[in-house]
């Protein structure tokens, strides 16, 4: 099941389940966060709460699209109360690519802390179930505040260095009254980032990581396969500059999806009820990488076809939303 947010003609919020190439109305469902936390305190999958509520009327998926009415898949009505984090150098592949980024200059016998703590991973990434394995590298990226829905521009502040995509597996979760996190399912993302600050120092990947970002277009309810393959590309001008390959799902990866959750999850302050948790998984393609540099205009386009529609957002200047010497003093 594929699940998607949208809003009618009229502002309207509805939650629809997409049928080929129709999406039908969820019956009295207006979110997807408050269709979980039903199905939670009814003590039933997502499928079946939505099974329970019975489906519709039809709209027409991509005209939805074409008119920029689908929401992100999950969200929150206070943007403060959606927490979207990460993990890095998480799959087989995602070390090479960061590692370029991070070689020791006149040095190549040392072993950089990105290929450290990615042999971590693989020695320690996939525990048995119910255990807890080495921990990843973790990062915060904003609140809900920083999600773009699909179809829009991410935000290119002016002390940005780098506009680049990141194409990313995200987990999509509820923090039930229970206390208790709650994983509705996975949707596509793009986990947008500054490559070049990253570059300069390792202790810029914190900054790097407070930009824009965007997932969906649907939610996939259920598990997922081991073996993920889709296609990341960007477009200027219509035309094609960079198209590569991206892998995904366990049997792509050095740490479990078991282990990557607990290490997020594990914190008390991430377990408060209600609360909405978007989390990426990592990658192991960047247009960075080969020597990509992106600009004003572009587009990017994420597939993967267990997904359904791809995700495609652009990129767009913004103005400086604060200035040195602007403080105010009381």
């Amino acid at each position: 099941m594929r699940l998607v947010q949208f809003e009618l003609s009229n502002g309207e919020r509805r939650v629809g389940v997409v049928e080929g190439a129709q999406v039908r109305e969820v019956q009295d469902a207006r979110t997807v966060r408050d269709l979980a936390l039903a199905a939670i305190e009814a003590g039933v999958n997502l499928e079946k709460q939505v099974q329970a509520l019975g489906l519709g009327i039809s709209h027409d998926h991509s005209e939805l699209l074409a008119q920029l009415r689908i929401l992100p898949p999950l969200d929150h009505p206070d943007p403060a109360h959606l927490l979207v984090s990460g993990t890095g150098l998480t799959h087989l592949g995602s070390a090479s690519a960061r590692d370029k980024m991070h070689q020791q200059a006149g040095d190549e016998a040392a072993m950089t802390d990105t290929m450290r703590i990615f042999k971590w991973g693989v020695e320690g990434g996939k525990p048995a179930a119910g255990q807890a394995g080495v921990q990843p590298e973790w990062f915060y990226k904003g609140d809900g505040s920083i999600v773009v829905r699909p179809g829009q521009a991410f935000a290119l502040p002016p002390f940005a260095e780098d506009a680049g995509e990141e194409p990313e597996l995200s987990g999509l979760y509820v923090i039930g009254y229970d206390s208790k996190p709650y994983r509705l399912g996975f949707a596509i993302g793009n986990e947008f980032s500054d490559h070049v600050m990253e570059r300069q120092n390792y202790l810029y990947l914190a900054h790097s990581k407070l930009r824009s970002c965007s997932y969906g277009p649907e939610l996939r309810v259920g598990p997922l396969p081991q073996h993920l393959a889709g296609t990341s590309r960007i477009l200027r001008n219509g035309e094609v500059v960079w198209q590569n390959e991206f892998l995904s799902g366990e049997a792509n990866m050095c740490h479990s999806l078991e282990n990557l959750e607990y290490h997020h999850f594990k914190y008390s302050q991430f377990l408060r009820p209600g609360d909405v948790h978007i989390h990426f998984f990592g990658t192991a393609t960047l247009s960075f990488a080969d020597g990509i540099r992106t600009q004003p205009g572009d587009v990017f386009e994420i597939s993967q076809a267990e997904f359904g529609a791809p995700l495609i957002n652009g990129i767009e200047p913004v103005e400086a939303a604060f200035t040195p010497g602007t403080i105010g003093t009381l």
